[in-house]
């Protein structure tokens, strides 16, 4: 299918946009040409379309102009195309308070979206929300890999999140792509060695696995090859904050591969995620203008005593 027509099916079924809707697409330059499909999309379901640019942020998770968080705040439904991410700002989540539809897609490409979009998506919500209901009431977490990942961390108070992509009810956020369930540690409680060899936000395909440190809910230590100084380099920028282990995400997407590019990586059927700094936006404490997922290959994760993945397969059952 072409772009144009995936995008008029995902503003139909994703986003169940409807006839008169202020339809709010939001671009940097580097992803404005697919930004444009949606909005003649949007066009074409006779919705109120507009189209939002900005100049590109430097990171992830860095608020957006004032201007276009007031734009975001107003609209129905928004479909954040940009080439940083504003998932976990507080524009976003300010939209969503007020009631808007929220689809985030940074860094999103024409391939990933012609290969991920188009799949079955009461199967998928299906097995988000089995990860999520999980993760929701569940208190101890260990997580390890052949690479040498050892960490562990309570979740215990903390609510598991389902993205889905279904996102029909006022105030839903996800991402699209969408496939995954994830949830914010509580702060200061991880403890071990993550070891990044998949992608990580900011940086993408990792050159060497990259090695953290971490005590007391924070990165300590940072090392590898030129994806390790890279990473170093962006959390500098931030202070403290964005060294903390903000997220644990689990992947369910059957159509997602390894690209480098996170939003479609930390999707991967089986993968775990590890986010550093914000988690203010799902249930976290912790308010900082970075948040940068980091993509976890074949990971074994238990959970109060269940194995939810089992060496990279996805093995809780229904």
């Amino acid at each position: 299918m072409e772009l144009k027509q995936i995008a008029l099916q995902t503003l139909k079924n994703c986003m169940a946009v409807k006839e008169g809707e202020e339809v709010v697409v939001v671009v940097d330059s580097p992803l404005k040409k697919i930004g444009e499909n949606f909005l003649e999309a949007a066009k074409e379901l006779k919705s109120e379309a507009v189209l939002v640019e900005f100049m590109p942020r430097e990171n992830n998770g860095e608020e957006p102009p004032p201007a276009v968080a007031g734009a975001m705040k107003n609209g129905d439904v928004l479909m954040l195309i940009t080439s940083r991410s504003l998932s976990h700002t507080k524009a976003r989540h300010a939209a969503c308070k007020a009631g808007a539809r929220v689809a985030s897609m940074p860094m999103v490409t024409e391939d990933m979206i012609k290969r991920t979009l188009a799949l079955d998506y009461a199967e998928m919500k299906e097995t988000c929300d089995r990860y999520a209901d999980f993760l929701t009431g569940a208190n101890e977490v260990h997580l390890t890999t052949p690479a040498g990942t050892d960490l562990t961390f309570s979740i215990a108070g903390r609510e598991g999140q389902s993205d889905s992509g279904i996102l029909h009810n006022k105030g839903d956020f996800g991402n699209l792509p969408a496939g995954e369930a994830f949830i914010a540690p509580v702060e200061g409680s991880a403890k071990g060695t993550i070891v990044i060899d998949g992608s990580m936000a900011g940086v993408g395909l990792v050159d060497e696995p990259i090695k953290i440190k971490v005590k007391n809910g924070l990165a300590i230590e940072i090392t590898g090859g030129e994806s390790a100084k890279k990473l170093s380099a962006i959390v500098e920028k931030y202070g403290e904050k964005a060294r903390n282990i903000a997220e644990l995400g689990i992947g369910v997407n059957p159509q997602a591969k390894l690209t480098g590019f996170t939003l479609e990586d930390e999707k991967i059927a089986g993968s775990c995620h590890i986010a550093l700094g914000d988690n203010s936006t799902f249930g976290g404490n912790v308010s900082v203008d970075s948040h940068l997922d980091g993509v976890i290959l074949k990971p074994t994760l238990v959970i109060d005593g269940k194995k939810l993945i089992d060496s990279g397969k996805l093995s809780l059952s229904k």
